[in-house]
């Protein structure tokens, strides 16, 4: 076997030795709290729903529980994310992580890999809430239901870019900064069609800022379907390619930041 083929190898095996890891401590110290809660939370709605009017309990029950998953998704991805660099200084256990033949990047992408990996699990128990909510007020699935499914689709991908930022912030700022800055671009993000809006129709420094402004952010608004699926209607499959290269472009490039500075951090 080459050298090229060997250092590939353990390139991989110690990506995912990390990704591995991070995913093990995020189960355990959030995840089967966040599932708890969800599924108290929906099947509570869903009760609660079946008792209003047969003609929008559909509408209602997806709504809520994409926005559920959406929401709790976010959240977990913020906070976990953040801490993804900050603990690991903190325990002192970078030093030992690093004092090994593991290189920066490789511990970030790691990270990255770790937690989406999470998220992409607890969003699929929490998607078993969802479907079973539908069941019990629907009593039945309709073919219409299908599109949930792309809609918890662009969730991950909300949750790839929310998790990149993440991380880009935790580089080298403190963890109560990177929240800060992560949610405050999460909820730019999501008015991120309403500010291209406003760029196209302002004039002089404002119109630059705000078209600036409005590229720079992570178009969240383009992620979110769930008005769109909760009444029946199908999803363009240009918009779910679109949303997949836009995600991963996106993630690449925070990810790529976060691993740029934190190369040249200082972490003695």
């Amino acid at each position: 076997m080459s050298s090229d083929g060997m250092n590939s190898g353990g390139m991989k095996w110690r990506i995912g030795y990390i990704a591995f890891n991070t995913f093990r401590e995020a189960v355990r110290d959030r995840v089967l709290y966040n599932l708890i809660a969800f599924a108290l939370l929906l099947s509570g709605a869903a009760i609660l729903v079946s008792q209003v009017s047969i003609d929008i309990e559909r509408l209602v029950v997806v709504n809520l529980g994409l926005t559920a998953v959406s929401l709790f998704g976010v959240v977990i991805a913020i906070f976990i994310g953040i801490g993804l660099v900050s603990k690991e200084i903190d325990k002192r256990t970078l030093y030992t992580v690093l004092s090994r033949p593991v290189r920066r990047w490789e511990f970030v992408v790691g990270k990255f890999l770790g937690l989406t990996g999470t998220l992409v699990v607890n969003t699929l128990f929490m998607s078993f809430g969802v479907f079973l909510a539908l069941l019990y007020v629907a009593h039945r699935f309709e073919r219409m239901d299908g599109w949930v499914l792309v809609a918890l689709y662009f969730i991950v991908l909300q949750f790839l870019i929310v998790c990149a930022l993440a991380l880009f912030f935790s580089s080298f700022s403190t963890p109560l900064m990177s929240a800060v800055f992560t949610f405050a671009l999460f909820v730019v993000g999501s008015l991120a069609e309403d500010l291209r809006g406003f760029a196209r129709i302002a004039r002089g420094a404002t119109g630059a800022v705000a078209t600036a402004a409005a590229y720079l952010v992570p178009n969240f608004s383009a992620l979110n379907v769930i008005g769109q699926v909760a009444h029946g209607d199908a999803i363009p499959a240009r918009l779910i390619l679109y949303n997949t290269a836009y995600a991963l472009l996106y993630s690449a490039m925070a990810i790529s930041g976060a691993v740029l500075i934190f190369q040249r951090r200082n972490l003695k």
